[in-house]
């Protein structure tokens, strides 16, 4: 009888491993248009990211140097426009994306968000960090923009 249930007891923890070992192994099985679908959707989000970042981030404040309401509502929507556009990037990634382009994309999120989030602390882009950053994001978007095309 102890054989019979240590047998079972075996048995069941082999199962067990098994199936534990599997469920780390094993990718979603997504079909060709439903990776079609999330790269053509995340692809459109990138662009309209990258529009809205390059709009923001590149205004004259009104006014001229002494204007500086102007120049603080400027200096606010390039800032809403790097976190939110990594926030929204992050959201449109769909599990069926492809890998290395959601990696990539995830990569680029992240950087519009350490920007946006350096820029309101008052880091200006000569700091040698954030025109890395600054560097580092336009590589990226520029192989996003490959993959994308």
């Amino acid at each position: 009888m102890k054989a019979v249930t240590l047998a079972a007891a075996v048995l069941a923890l082999g199962i067990a491993v098994f199936a534990l070992i599997r469920t780390f192994d094993v990718e979603p099985d997504y079909t060709e248009a439903q990776r079609g679908d999330a790269k053509a959707a995340v692809c459109a989000a990138f662009e309209t990211v990258r529009t809205g970042v390059a709009t923001n981030t590149n205004v004259t404040p009104p006014g001229g140097s002494g204007d500086i309401t102007g120049a603080l509502a400027v200096a606010a929507n390039a800032r809403v426009a790097l976190f939110d556009g990594g926030q929204y990037l992050l959201a449109k990634l769909d599990p069926a994306t492809p890998t290395d382009l959601a990696a990539e994309v995830r990569r680029f999120a992240n950087q519009l968000m350490d920007i946006g989030a350096a820029a309101t602390a008052g880091v200006p882009n000569t700091d040698e960090v954030q025109a890395g950053r600054l560097q580092d994001a336009e590589a990226v978007s520029s192989a996003i923009s490959e993959r994308c095309a």
